[in-house]
């Protein structure tokens, strides 16, 4: 699918290639030699040795020929590209998935929210909140949530996913006025997802998807960042609180691992917060 390597190797070699590539010398203690560089980055024989590892053994890992990884390479690999824990954690799954992967899809639960967390959505009736789970579907809003980001229940169920409103639904787009800053936190997400299930059709298919009809996500994706954001502010122009600018908070749920609770709030006796109460009526009425 256009976009969406191969994931027995691919995902590990683009990963690998597109952090040298952020790197300069001087990045990383090395000095400059003043040979012109065709491509930015650090050149591959300049990695291979900060990490202790031979030119053609790094040359087959980058092309997704080489053998299995080792935690000690994977973690030079990781030191020598500075890479965050974020980032760390994405190169050693992509290297497992690489050793484990047979070709068929793995095998992963249903996506279900527990009762007692609906009526915690529902008991939040000031505070927008969502459920997400693997691949950013949502499975789970309030009616708060739905005065602030838009009506989900009419969608069909394989619809309702934040990446697919991010690209492909020209409401959200105009909804969130930090869309760029958005889109790379989504498509940072869906990276990390993509390390944990590379195979999983779902991911397949939604990759394709949105690769295929939208040129804003086929670039990002082509970055190989890799986010998880725990915490930060979105900018919203809302058609009745007007412009927001509001924080957001997102825990993962300890006993359902693939599960994300996302919620929004304002400082208090701010002119944030006093907008935001603006859509507890229209929520009520839901």
């Amino acid at each position: 699918m256009i976009g969406m390597e191969n994931p027995s190797g691919g995902d590990l070699g683009a990963f690998l290639r597109s952090r040298r590539a952020r790197l300069t010398p001087q990045d990383v203690g090395l000095p400059d030699t003043g040979r012109h560089r065709r491509v930015p980055g650090l050149r591959r024989e300049e990695l291979a040795q900060l990490a202790g590892v031979s030119v053609a053994y790094l040359t087959r890992l980058e092309q997704g020929h080489g053998p299995n990884v080792s935690t000690e390479v994977l973690d030079a690999l990781a030191r020598a590209l500075r890479l965050t824990a974020n980032e760390h954690a994405h190169l050693r799954r992509l290297a497992r998935g690489r050793r484990n992967t047979t070709g068929a899809a793995a095998e992963t639960p249903r996506q279900r929210v527990r009762e007692p967390l609906r009526q915690l959505l529902t008991a939040m009736d000031t505070v927008p909140a969502y459920v997400t789970g693997r691949f950013l579907d949502l499975l789970a809003w309030n009616p708060m949530a739905t005065a602030l980001l838009g009506d989900w229940d009419p969608l069909p169920p394989g619809d309702r996913n934040l990446a697919r409103l991010v690209f492909l639904s020209a409401g959200h787009r105009r909804l969130f006025t930090d869309w760029d800053a958005l889109a790379a936190d989504t498509v940072g997400a869906l990276k990390l997802d993509a390390g944990c299930f590379p195979d999983h059709p779902r991911l397949t298919g939604l990759v394709g998807e949105l690769s295929a009809e939208s040129a804003e996500f086929r670039g990002l994706w082509a970055r190989h960042d890799v986010k998880e954001k725990s915490h930060g502010t979105r900018r919203i122009g809302h058609p009745v609180a007007g412009d927001l600018v509001l924080a957001f908070e997102s825990f993962w749920l300890a006993d359902d691992s693939d599960q994300c609770l996302t919620t929004f709030h304002a400082p208090p006796d701010t002119p944030d917060a006093d907008a935001l109460a603006l859509l507890a009526p229209q929520a009520a009425a839901l």
